[in-house]
């Protein structure tokens, strides 16, 4: 059974970092695309920023730039290091793995930036 574990949400001020983490155990098959998405109440759940298992990346316009996503294959876990963040950036984030043909999520994260 495939696990996520997440960590490194809470709250911190405007223009403060922080850096997220996602762990997947329990796959007996290869790690693809990780990815985060954010939600706020009332609204869908949208792509932050995604890594493939071969390092390429990709991120949401809205912030290119802060967000730098990296991940660790020995370890099956990415890290969102989330920098200059913005009270808009108050969200859950969700851990997101592809493994083959199947996907994951995690629980979500809050994240509050306050002004």
């Amino acid at each position: 059974q495939v696990q996520l574990v997440e960590s490194g949400g809470g709250l911190v001020q405007a223009g403060g970092s922080l850096r997220l983490s996602c762990a997947a155990s329990g796959s007996s098959f290869s790690v693809g695309r990780m990815a985060w998405y954010r939600q706020v109440p009332g609204k869908q759940r949208d792509l932050v920023a995604s890594v493939t298992s071969g390092g390429s990346t990709n991120y949401a316009d809205s912030v290119k730039g802060r967000f730098t996503i990296s991940r660790d294959n020995a370890k099956n876990t990415v890290y969102p290091q989330m920098n200059s963040l913005k009270p808009e950036d108050t969200a859950v984030y969700y851990c997101n793995v592809q493994i083959v043909a199947w996907t994951y999520w995690g629980r979500g994260t809050q994240v509050t930036v306050s002004s």
